[in-house]
Formats: C-alpha cells, sequence, structure tokens
C-alpha cells in the first residue's frame, strides 16, 4: 500500500490546528471597524491587546491533540498493516497460478486470469476505500480539535480581554517579530490540559 494513502496524523493535525488558531482571531469575536468621518478616522485604542499563541509547542504539549495522534498513528499503523497481508496473499495466489498455468487447460486459464483481475480490482477498491475511511475520521477529529480549540480561546480572550489571539508557528507565519511579553502559550496549554483533564 502506497504511504500517502494513509497519512500520519501529526502532520495533517498540525496544518490543521494551524489553521484553527488563525481563524480563531477573526471566528467569533468582534472585529475592530474603521469608521471614517469627514476628517478623521478611528484607530485601534492602545489599550486593546494582542497576543499570540506559538502553535509548535501547543501541538506538542496540548494532551489532547497527543492523545489523537497516538491514535491514528495506531489506526494508520494497522491499516497498512492489514493492506499488507491482503496483498501479499494475493501474490503468493499469482505465483501459485504462474507455477502450475503450463498444467491447466486454456479454459482454466482464462477463468484463474479472469479471477485474479477481479480479485486485484477488489484489493484496489479496498485500499482506496480503508483510506478514505481513515480520512474522513480523522476530518472529524480534526473539526473537534479546532471546536475546542477556537471555544478555549473565545472564552479566555473575553476573560483577559484581549481583542485577538495570533498564531504563530517557525517557518510558517505571517509574524515576523513579536515581543515574548504578549506570548500566552504557556498559559493557554495550561488551560486546555486542565479542561482536557476533567474530562
Amino acid at each position: 500500500m502506497e504511504r500517502r494513502t494513509f497519512k500520519t496524523f501529526g502532520l495533517l493535525a498540525t496544518a490543521t490546528l494551524i489553521t484553527a488558531l488563525s481563524a480563531c482571531q477573526n471566528k467569533d469575536t468582534k472585529t475592530t471597524e474603521t469608521k471614517k468621518t469627514e476628517s478623521t478616522t478611528a484607530a485601534v485604542s492602545p489599550t486593546d491587546k494582542i497576543v499570540y499563541v506559538n502553535s509548535d509547542s501547543l501541538l506538542t504539549k496540548y494532551e489532547y491533540f497527543k492523545d489523537l495522534k497516538v491514535k491514528f498513528e495506531g489506526k494508520s499503523k494497522n491499516a497498512q498493516a492489514d493492506m499488507q497481508a491482503k496483498g501479499q496473499a494475493f501474490q503468493r495466489e499469482v505465483a501459485q497460478y504462474q507455477q502450475s498455468a503450463s498444467t491447466l487447460s486454456a479454459d482454466q486459464r482464462k477463468s484463474t486470469e479472469e479471477r485474479l483481475a477481479r480479485k486485484q480490482q477488489e484489493l484496489q477498491t479496498y485500499q482506496q476505500n480503508a483510506g478514505g475511511a481513515l480520512q474522513n475520521e480523522q476530518a472529524v477529529e480534526n473539526e473537534k480539535l479546532y471546536d475546542k480549540v477556537a471555544a478555549y480561546l473565545k472564552g479566555y480572550a473575553k476573560e483577559k480581554g484581549y481583542k485577538m489571539v495570533l498564531t504563530y508557528s517557525k517557518g510558517n507565519s505571517a509574524i515576523l517579530f513579536a515581543d515574548e511579553s504578549l506570548d500566552v502559550t504557556s498559559e493557554v496549554i495550561k488551560g486546555l490540559n486542565a479542561e482536557y483533564s476533567k474530562k
């Protein structure tokens, strides 16, 4: 089975969580409206604090994500082992046919070859369906992961009086510099893990 059929949950969830954290700054929060007057434009108050979360650290320390990663790595490994076993069984059947082909009649060879061709097609369909089912399950879990992070950050920002929560990821961020005093990653991780442990 090709490795790309069963993507590791880590890469998939990493991209999803980064997207989720980025979306949190716009979803379910009030946006700052700029009202134009005849001569002035209202600006964001200097007291409106913006903070950020390091999504790389969040992914390595959020217990819920770590549990999901282990879960899907196991499912992916089992699916790969299952497909490998089915593939090897099919190859043995093909090898047995090739060894005995010379002793079979033309009709027997034809029917056997047709049966093996059908079996190969069924194996390919099974592989595609299994990969699709795993990816669909990952998508559902990614949505739950997004909802958990988004819901927590919404409440967290409201409690702290923050107007925006940005996400930072090394090599994949629009933030080139941010003062470390704005980094609330540790506090967010602590809160998320406390919330997860209760459930």
